[in-house]
């Protein structure tokens, strides 16, 4: 008596046949995981449990195999398992040491089943994130308070500020951002011409096109996308940079030295944002209104010297300072981000690319909520 399965007679098969010391298990022919392999679930496992219940022993023969790869292995591991859950010996002895070794890793490497008591529940979870928010407010309230100390220091005394750094500092992040803020700026610019030319044209309001660009670029989208563009050009440099420093342990010797961190490293910095970011912000402000006027005169033909005197009449000096009180607030943030995701960087190299990418989602994050409150704060004093 036998129990096989088999696909076809050249391709894999598998026989199980009662001899003098159990039951052999017969696998032969082409064991290839892109062929027609015997499955265990389609094997005559109840007819084999009644071989096996005499003798108590199953014994694989792969004499027969003339090619295998992990079909084969894991038909032997499931094999295996039903020999454990019925009580029935699975004799290896007589397989290969190239298939029991794989075999062996198979089983050890099996994915254990989650323990359900360690699953954290959702009221663990949500108590976690408010513990870890309330450290990270904490952590960014006591740098911006060291910060505001290090700046009346700095004020009462002037030659201790690193005026060398802080230029070179406006020159990396102002003079060498202007491509790219200029290039963002000016399609952003025409952006909003294109979506203003939809809705106007259809009310004969084309002429205020220029109203909408001059607004949305002088209030808003200057400041914002300058802001957004150096918090991943400037913000994750700075964040990299001081990362750099304290991995490589030269934080730790300006300590040693008696000299503070926050005001060799940090004021410069916010520093030089500060003063840049309301130029860069200007410089955006140009570009943007210039794409906006590409786009009247190519699309609603209309002329440079209109659109700038409409731009003129939709502008007051509200509008501009807004913007500029925004650029600002946008320049320090950028800064404080940067500079204290890297003081807080793990000692290693992955530890300058975590503190990099935090900064600039740092920045981006407090600049959205900034813009907010600016909107609504300006919209109660009627600015």
């Amino acid at each position: 008596m036998s129990i096989s399965a088999t696909t076809t007679s050249t391709a894999a098969q598998a026989r199980a046949v009662p001899d003098q010391d159990g039951v052999r298990l017969e696998l032969g022919g082409s064991w290839q995981i892109t062929g027609n392999t015997p499955e265990w679930a389609s094997f005559d496992t109840a007819s084999l449990a009644a071989l096996t219940l005499k003798a108590g022993r199953l014994r694989p023969d792969t004499s027969q195999v003339t090619e295998w790869d992990t079909s084969l292995v894991l038909f032997l591991r499931e094999a295996g398992d039903w020999c454990e859950g019925n009580q029935v010996d699975f004799d290896e002895s007589a397989l290969p040491s190239n298939i029991r070794r794989p075999l062996k890793a198979m089983r050890e490497a099996r994915v254990r089943p989650i323990d359900r008591q360690r699953r954290p529940n959702i009221l663990a979870t949500a108590g976690l994130a408010s513990v870890s928010a309330y450290k990270q407010a904490k952590q960014l309230t006591q740098f911006v308070g060291e910060c505001v100390i290090s700046a009346f220091h700095l004020a009462r005394h002037p030659k201790k500020f690193r005026w060398r750094d802080c230029l070179q500092e406006m020159q990396r992040c102002g003079a060498m951002a202007l491509p790219i803020v200029g290039l963002i700026s000016f399609l952003v610019g025409v952006i909003l011409a294109y979506i203003g030319a939809v809705v106007l044209r259809q009310y004969g309001g084309d002429i205020f096109i220029a109203t909408l660009v001059a607004l949305a670029m002088v209030r808003e989208m200057g400041a914002m996308m300058t802001g957004i563009v150096l918090s991943g050009r400037t913000g994750g440099a700075f964040a990299a940079q001081i990362a750099n420093m304290k991995t490589g342990e030269e934080i730790d010797a300006l300590v040693t030295f008696g000299i503070r961190p926050i005001d060799f490293l940090v004021i410069p910095r916010i520093v030089a944002l500060a003063i840049m970011m309301p130029l860069l912000s200007l410089y955006s402000n140009a570009l943007g209104n210039l794409g906006g006027m590409t786009v009247a005169a190519l699309l609603l033909k209309i002329s440079p010297s209109a659109y700038w005197i409409q731009m003129q009449s939709a502008l007051d000096m509200s509008d501009i300072t807004t913007g500029l009180i925004k650029a600002v607030t946008y320049g320090i943030i950028i800064g404080v981000a940067g500079c204290l995701r890297g003081l807080q960087a793990r000692r290693d190299s992955a530890g300058v690319g975590n503190a990099a990418t935090s900064a600039v989602v740092t920045a981006m994050l407090y600049i959205i909520v900034a813009c907010a409150i600016y909107a609504v704060l300006f919209n109660i004093l009627g600015w």
